[in-house]
């Protein structure tokens, strides 16, 4: 996984630009919160707090929700399997996704943006499992989308993972990917 801050710009958390601010919605507020905890070094108790939500939200429930809550649980797993099992789950949440479920969350926000960190998540996971086939089958279809991206900083951090997580495939490691 992209271990360098998770959560930093991912447009499923940035709020900056939220249609209707009386309308907030509890659950990302709460994600929110979980996230705050695994920032300040708590892990377990956001990994808790993000079960609990995804618990609470299930396979059925809103697909912005479902696929923020586990897109982040896979960042706090301590497995590669299990952190590989949330990045699916995040990237099935995407199929039941539409740009103006997305845009009542944050008005700038486009489901594409969301696959190419999605797909490279997988890819470092599979990588990290020794399953290169599947590795190279993500990171093949990061490596385009990222073209959805802004040229910002997060973009920046997708697009340079990415070019490292190729590298790292190319050189046969399993290692964790390092910050940059």
């Amino acid at each position: 996984m992209c271990h360098e801050d998770p959560t930093a710009g991912h447009p499923a958390t940035t709020v900056r630009n939220t249609v209707d601010t009386n309308d907030a919605d509890e659950v990302m507020a709460n994600i929110g919160r979980a996230l705050e905890l695994g920032q300040a070094g708590d892990r377990a108790n956001a990994r808790d707090a993000l079960t609990e939500l995804w618990g609470r939200i299930g396979y059925a429930g809103d697909a912005v929700h479902r696929c923020t809550v586990a897109h982040h649980l896979a960042d706090l797993q301590e497995s590669v399997a299990d952190e590989l099992m949330w990045d699916r789950r995040a990237l099935a949440a995407v199929a039941d996704l539409d740009d103006q479920r997305v845009q009542r969350h944050d008005v700038s926000l486009r489901v594409r943006a969301f696959l190419p960190s999605l797909h490279l998540n997988l890819a470092d996971g599979y990588r990290r499992a020794g399953d290169v086939e599947r590795a190279r089958h993500h990171v093949t279809v990061a490596a385009p989308l990222v073209a959805e991206l802004p040229d910002d900083g997060y973009g920046a951090m997708i697009r340079d993972a990415i070019s490292r997580v190729t590298g790292l495939l190319d050189t046969g490691s399993r290692e964790p990917l390092a910050a940059p």
